[in-house]
């Protein structure tokens, strides 16, 4: 092989690696969850680049992805109560970049924006909140304490990033007033018994008193009753029949109407006569 053919394979090895330096220089991709910033010598553009593939200038142009998708960070906040105790709280915060404001954060903000701009927010609104209620109402109402801050942190931060939740994972008290609390929610608890047990006697109270009162009252209705009609009696022996027939023994005029079986009286009256 003569040297010029050697020089031109050479030459086309070299311009087949510029080739590539610049096609490759001269393209871009975003992976899906990301847009991209473009830089160009400093200069940024104020229109962000969708995730896929595609072209830029070679060589002066950067194409600086971030990330939109929803992310999750730990926090701790060291907060206290309207009783001045000291209350420990550990977060999760679920936060995104939306797209609006990829460009204004790359450009504004160093880093993540996380640690610069929603970090700082919640711990603030949490502490505002706590601020409001006792140790103890923060405990019980740790719901609400988290919907409260959550309110408060989007309205800090506004529209440039995008709080999705607050999550409170664990709230640590000091170990007495842990103990007060305990002490105090078994206390109410004993006394809600003891409402509960004097409820009970009082309704059993009643309802022997309202039992009694209609005792009473049907008593004296058949009392009633029975002195304005004297054949009430009869009225509820013939009632009570039971099919078989009675015998009267004596008359009204000297005593009281016995009244017996019939069958009764047969069987006395065979045994005399024998």
């Amino acid at each position: 092989m003569s040297a010029s053919t050697i020089a031109r394979l050479v030459g086309i090895a070299v311009l087949i690696f510029i080739a590539v330096i610049v096609i490759s220089s001269g393209s871009y991709v975003v992976e899906p969850g990301y847009r991209g910033v473009e830089v160009t010598l400093g200069q940024v553009s104020p229109v962000f680049r969708p995730q896929g593939f595609g072209f830029k200038k070679p060589f002066v142009t950067t194409i600086v992805p971030v990330m939109v998708k929803q992310q999750t960070r730990g926090v701790k906040a060291d907060c206290y109560s309207s009783d001045l105790q000291q209350v420990n709280m550990d977060l999760q915060v679920l936060y995104r970049v939306p797209e609006s404001s990829v460009v204004q954060i790359y450009q504004a903000y160093a880093g993540d924006p996380f640690d610069s701009l929603i970090e700082p927010r919640v711990q603030e609104a949490l502490k505002e909140v706590t601020a409001l209620d006792t140790a103890e109402e923060i405990v019980k109402n740790r719901e609400t304490i988290k919907e409260k801050a959550l309110e408060s942190a989007r309205k800090k931060v506004g529209d440039l990033l995008v709080i999705d939740d607050v999550v409170i994972q664990n709230i640590d008290l000091t170990k007495q007033l842990e103990d007060a609390i305990e002490a105090k929610m078994v206390q109410e608890q004993e006394a809600d018994k003891a409402k509960f047990t004097q409820q009970k006697a009082q309704i059993d109270a009643d309802t022997t008193v309202i039992t009694a009162k209609g005792e009473a009252e049907a008593m004296k209705v058949r009392g009633e009753a029975l002195k304005e009609n004297p054949n009430y009696i009869q009225l509820q022996i013939v009632e009570k029949w039971d099919g078989k027939s009675p015998l009267v023994v004596g008359n009204g005029a000297s005593g009281a109407n016995i009244l017996l079986p019939l069958g009764d009286v047969q069987s006395q009256t065979h045994g005399q006569s024998q």
